[in-house]
């Protein structure tokens, strides 16, 4: 087989589809490092070429970085939240518009990928304090001593966390964000990947939430579903087969409970579309959920 070349792949459909599947597995912990490289260079014309495309399909902050941690129109401080039902303490990354001063604002929770607060989450923070929210980003690494910088150790870690803890965690932060200083006290949420199942989740256990935009994640438990107070705007990737599987059975319970919710599905984008770091970013189903969940932000909290 011809070794393939990465030089010349710039978006996610330049790879062969077998390869974002493996490495879609890969990022979900399906897959080691090793297991990986070996599969992928089967299809890629060997290890070299495998090697080359797993770095290039993993996240590049510097490139996708929208609002530099420095922005002087954001101010950024750090919270250090009780969390009693889950890992004793979580920190949040806190992000609010500078031109607001101390200002009472709506909270929008971010919840992050299965890899902890990296810079990319850190980056949609800033996003929404830009357009006049304080954002709050929890990081699940917490009790581990949080997210250590390099997304390979940030996965291993975050696979030896009690799922239960860290969903109480997200729990605990939400909760905290309605009164803490600078909140109004109104509520709502956004995530991704496990952070969108995090979304799904805080829209059943907080019945003040106000609105909840989850990316491409997980549904929460369809007996949960009724309690649910909170527009949905829930946005999947048409290629993602392994997360669109449990959109029916989520839909029907939405549906026979009455649950106000958009969802769109975004035809040939990847997991993870809307991660600017990362050669699965499309920028044109990015930019349209963006400016839904903006909307929907506005419509809710402003």
């Amino acid at each position: 087989m011809k070794e393939f070349d990465v030089r010349s792949a710039k978006e996610a459909g330049d790879y062969p589809r077998k390869v974002l599947d493996l490495f879609d597995a890969y990022v979900h912990g399906a897959l080691d490092r090793r297991g990986f490289l070996t599969q992928c260079a089967v299809h890629v014309g060997g290890t070299v070429s495998a090697t080359a495309v797993l770095a290039a399909l993993s996240p590049d902050f510097a490139r996708g970085q929208v609002i530099a941690p420095d922005d002087k129109r954001v101010m950024i401080s750090h919270v250090d939240i009780p969390s009693p039902k889950g890992n004793g303490t979580v920190r949040a990354y806190v992000a609010r518009p500078a031109a607001k001063g101390e200002a009472a604002l709506p909270v929008v929770i971010v919840a992050h990928e299965n890899r902890g607060l990296n810079p990319h989450i850190e980056d949609i923070a800033r996003k929404l304090a830009v357009d006049g929210f304080m954002a709050v980003a929890p990081d699940a690494l917490t009790s581990l001593g949080g997210y250590p910088g390099d997304e390979d150790k940030a996965r291993e870690m975050f696979a030896t966390l009690d799922r239960d803890k860290v969903r109480e965690d997200f729990v605990a932060a939400a909760i905290h964000a309605r009164t803490m200083p600078g909140s109004n006290g109104k509520l709502a949420t956004t995530g991704f990947c496990f952070g969108g199942g995090i979304a799904n989740l805080l829209a059943t256990r907080l019945p003040d939430l106000r609105a909840a935009v989850p990316f491409y994640g997980s549904p929460p438990p369809l007996e949960d579903v009724p309690a649910i107070k909170a527009e949905l705007l829930i946005h999947y990737g048409g290629n993602d087969a392994r997360t669109n599987a449990g959109w029916p059975a989520y839909k029907a319970a939405l549906d026979k409970a009455g649950i106000s919710y958009q969802a769109y599905i975004y035809e040939g984008a990847e997991h993870g579309f809307n991660n600017d770091t990362t050669p699965r970013y499309d920028k044109a189903a990015a930019e349209l959920a963006w400016g839904r969940t903006l909307a929907l932000l506005h419509r809710t909290l402003l």
